[in-house]
């Protein structure tokens, strides 16, 4: 497919464009690449996301689509080679259950346990790694959330323990250790040294600073 008929909008440091990236690079897909100023929405943005205004959205043969886990299932079923979700009926719908539980339960409660203060921060913590502990389950007796090779959940999945290991880094507090999520933690290393997954990864440094300032926002607006 030619890369003028598929555009992906996006910011670079956010987690949710970077699935759809890798879900492109591994399926081998040309596509135009456009930054958008989350600050200054451009109105491209709001003319291809009116409901929700927000990155990333895919843009196929002019017809645009919202939403990255919806981005990857449409990718996949669009584009044949590669295949990111099972054959399995079964294995199928546990993909998409973990992409869902890491969207709907880990994420806020992993941001809430950077974001708040005192014991409130202490009881967000505490839930966010029973979330992180009960993710492991979709691990049991697999290397990968997809098997022997990487797939549609740890597409999904795998910005986690990144964005974490550098949040740990800023608020000096730990959630995934070897010690506690030895599953997890291996899966992550394992993914994470795929060529193709490490090359579209952001810089850890500028990652990091971006991360430090949403950090001020999140607590500056949590503040009384």
């Amino acid at each position: 497919m030619e890369g003028d008929s598929v555009k992906l909008i996006g910011f670079w440091g956010s987690p949710v464009v970077l699935r759809v990236k890798w879900a492109l690079a591994l399926k081998g897909i040309e596509y135009q690449y456009v930054e958008e100023d989350l600050s200054n929405k451009s109105d491209m943005l709001l003319n291809y996301n009116p409901v929700y205004k927000k990155v990333p959205v895919l843009v196929h043969q002019g017809k645009p689509l919202a939403e990255s886990l919806l981005i990857l299932e449409y990718i996949d079923e669009t584009w044949k080679q590669n295949p990111l979700l099972p054959r399995s009926p079964y294995e199928r719908a546990q993909a998409r259950f973990w992409s869902k539980f890491v969207d709907d339960k880990c994420a806020p409660t992993v941001i809430a346990a950077f974001s708040k203060g005192g014991e409130e921060q202490q009881k967000a913590a505490e839930e966010a790694r029973e979330n992180l502990k009960k993710l492991e389950v979709g691990l049991e007796g697999k290397q990968f959330f997809g098997g022997d090779e990487i797939g549609f959940a740890d597409i999904a999945i795998g910005w986690l323990p990144y964005w974490i290991g550098i949040v740990e880094e800023i608020v000096g507090m730990n959630l995934i250790d070897a010690e506690s999520m030895p599953k997890l933690n291996s899966w992550f290393h394992a993914f994470l040294d795929i060529p193709i997954i490490k090359e579209c990864m952001p810089p850890r440094d500028k990652l990091l600073n971006h991360i430090k300032a949403f950090l001020q926002v999140l607590t500056s607006s949590s503040s009384p």
